[in-house]
């Protein structure tokens, strides 16, 4: 891999340098870029080459390019973003720059998502629909200043659509999709998506628009035999019964009302979403009914059920701009679990509980436009949270220590002031401090603080350089798990403190318009993230067995990306390639992790070309994942160590086609998923059989090469 892989680096390195060697003819890319307008990190929305931050945005194009229903399907394209898909939960998470959803904030029009362990991380990909969806943003880098707690690694920013261009516009949609080479159409094999948004602007203030979509995911089987497997095999029943993936099915729906009369706006969004998922349990055991041996498996329904109420309102008051939000959400997950005898179809129920909750009030505004100067702007705010949660103590995973079987719920509040300024030196240069204080409940009291730079030079040549620093609140399980039997010593510790992180990004970025036609645009970016006292679950005992989370981590990254667009009429294209280098130290005073750096490579590259004669635009998204590694424990209670564990690279390609009939009423996609087939990806893992034992395990990355229809029927008047 590395061999094809340098190659790629020199020539990348060589467009790099004989484009920055070249003259513009004009600036109309730098006209264009103007008119891609940004809001996250803003004081007020304002062209991306105004903003001091370096933001990337996944336009609604792509969105539609890829038949993206849910964020999972187009974040695996994106350097420096790893999803993590997860089959025995059904769950897909984000990682950025190594670190996991917990240091990502993940917000849909500024305002931070419920989720499992907390408010804006550990966010599910799948259960953040795209319909509705107008662009994404995102911001690497610590972003506490203006997003609080858990920004650490960066942002990931959802706008949703709030207008329309026509009077009326209702679109209904109907996917189908193979997983793998697992379909059958509308039944229980494949993927199977139905959608309907309506929106109307009723006259120049008022504009609505409600949308449901049914996501239908019927799991992968891949060598397992599904729910009614009955080739019952004594020496290995643990790996045939139940799927790889597991099945389930969501509900999405949602609306919106937006009000709006000179320079005051309010909009107030609702969401309620629904998901079943289904675990059906490889193990296969025996029971004598009557005269009949049947088998049965103790299987499981996961319900979740959430609901999201988001209350804006934009104006002026005493000539300052103000902009508020208020929030309510609730999150809430019921164990469902039966014995279900195979040959009858027959299930007997065993439990019916709620598992687990999450319920958040939140609210946050600005005021700004302080300074009748131009030149310079300043932005104070407010966030206020509280969260209250429990999981239950079947769950295995909160128990009340105190009250056996109790479950166990917390609250946890911080109250936040922050102020942030902008201030234009010269057209051309402007920089940006920022400070944040946190008041907490459950801990010390955090800070937060950045500082931002931005300089345009001639030939629409452009310098940005940020510093930030953010901080992690520690999670719900980091902090209350209690998971303490004849065979298990889990605990987490109220006793944590909160991480710190601290981030520096230099980039610099050139774009050219030349008289042929051809546009260009390079960029080259730096950063450096430091998180201390980053928590681990570490061995605290190895006799007895006790495990505890504990704050012993340090985390260092670097990351050098290049990136590069053209376009030349019909014709878009895009790469980037990344370098980052890790270096992870863990001493939980039983054994130490090595903490020199490990390297990871990613390149991805895209491609899109219309024929406006056919009304039909062809594009392809590829991304190569390099090789991961990182120091892992080896599990051995006479010789505990860490050893290297490495993630063979793999690469993720498709490729689709959009056509429109009938002066545009008809939209239809067709392409692929996964067209490299990756299903498994090796990993050489350390083994518990002893400190210097190694194996080999495959990770279920993907389902495999998959295929997909949609159909779109759009009736605008």
């Amino acid at each position: 891999m590395q061999t094809r892989v340098k190659p790629l680096i020199y020539i990348l390195s060589a467009f790099s340098f004989s484009a920055f060697a070249q003259e513009p003819a004009n600036d109309t890319l730098s006209q264009q870029i103007q008119e891609v307008i940004v809001t996250t990190g803003q004081i007020e929305p304002q062209s991306i080459n105004k903003s001091v931050f370096n933001v990337r945005v996944i336009s609604r194009e792509d969105i539609l390019r890829q038949a993206a229903n849910n964020m999972a399907d187009v974040l695996n394209q994106y350097l420096n973003i790893n999803v993590m898909p997860n089959s025995g939960s059904g769950r897909s998470t984000v990682s950025m720059f190594g670190l996991d959803s917990q240091y990502l904030k993940i917000l849909i029009d500024n305002i931070p998502l419920v989720s499992d362990t907390g408010l804006g991380n550990n966010i599910d990909l799948t259960q953040i629909n795209l319909d509705d969806v107008d662009h994404i943003e995102i911001i690497e880098g610590a972003m506490g200043v203006t997003h609080g707690a858990n920004a650490v690694s960066g942002i990931i920013n959802i706008i949703t659509r709030k207008n329309t261009t026509h009077n009326w516009e209702i679109n209904t949609t109907v996917q189908e999709e193979s997983i793998g080479n697992e379909y059958a159409p509308l039944t229980d094999k494949g993927r199977h998506i139905q959608s309907i948004r309506i929106a109307h602007t009723l006259n120049p203030n008022w504009f609505v628009a409600v949308g449901a979509n049914r996501n239908d995911f019927t799991g992968f089987k891949d060598t397992r035999g599904g729910r009614d497997f009955t080739d019952y095999n004594p020496t290995d029943i643990t790996y045939n019964r139940g799927y790889s993936w597991l099945p389930k099915e969501q509900v999405f729906s949602n609306a919106l009302v937006r009000y709006q009369s000179g320079t005051t706006r309010l909009f107030y969004r609702f969401e309620f979403f629904n998901e079943d998922v289904d675990f059906y349990n490889p193990i296969v055991s025996t029971e004598i009914v009557g005269t009949n041996l049947l088998r049965y498996g103790i299987d499981r329904k996961y319900n979740t059920n959430k609901f999201y109420h988001h209350l804006n309102g934009v104006g002026k008051v005493l000539s300052l701009d103000y902009n508020v939000s208020a929030s309510y959400q609730k999150q809430q997950r019921n164990l469902e679990e039966f014995k279900y005898y195979i040959q009858t179809g027959e299930s007997v129920p065993r439990i019916d509980t709620p598992y687990q909750e999450t319920e958040v009030l939140y609210s946050t505004g600005t005021l700004s436009n302080f300074f009748k100067n131009k030149r310079a702007n300043l932005q104070i705010g407010y966030e206020l949270v509280n969260t209250n949660g429990y999981s239950a103590a079947n769950s295995g995973d909160f128990s009340n220590p105190d009250q056996q079987g109790v479950n166990l719920k917390k609250r946890l509040e911080n109250y936040d002031v922050y102020a942030t300024s902008e201030v234009s030196v010269t057209d051309r240069f402007s920089f940006r401090p920022g400070f944040r204080y946190s008041f907490q409940n459950k801990f010390d009291d955090q800070w937060a603080a950045s500082l931002g730079f931005r300089q345009l030079f001639n030939h629409a040549l452009e310098l940005r350089a940020s510093y930030g620093k953010s901080y992690r609140t520690p999670s719900y399980d980091e902090l209350y798990t209690y998971f303490v039997d004849s065979n298990h010593n889990l605990q987490g510790n109220p006793n944590l403190t909160p991480e710190e992180g601290q981030s520096v990004e230099l980039g610099l970025k050139k774009m050219w318009s030349f008289t042929s036609g051809v546009v260009l645009s390079s960029a080259i970016n730096t950063s450096y993230l430091d998180v201390n006292d980053r928590i681990e679950l570490a061995v605290v005992s190895a006799e007895p067995l006790e495990y505890k989370y504990i704050n012993i981590n340090k985390y260092k990254m670097w990351n050098v990306s290049s990136t590069h667009a053209v376009k030349y009429n019909n014709l878009e294209a895009r790469l980037g390639v990344t370098l980052v280098g890790l270096s992870r130290k863990i001493d939980t005073g039983i054994a130490q992790s090595d903490d020199k750096f490990l390297f990871n490579f990613q390149l991805n590259a895209n491609i899109a070309y219309t024929v406006p004669q056919w009304q039909t635009v062809f594009s392809a998204y590829y991304k190569l994942n390099g090789v991961q590694q990182q120091f892992v424990d080896n599990g051995s209670l006479t010789n505990p160590a860490f050893e290297l564990q490495k993630l063979d690279s793999f690469g993720l390609l498709e490729a689709s086609a959009r056509k429109s009939f009938f002066d545009k009423r008809l939209d239809v996609t067709i392409g692929g998923r996964n067209l490299l087939d990756v299903v498994n990806v090796r990993s050489n893992v350390a083994s518990g059989a002893g400190a210097h034992a190694e194996g080999s395990t495959n990770l279920l990355m993907g389902y495999g090469r998959s295929y997909f229809l949609k159909l779109t029927y759009n009736l605008n008047f």
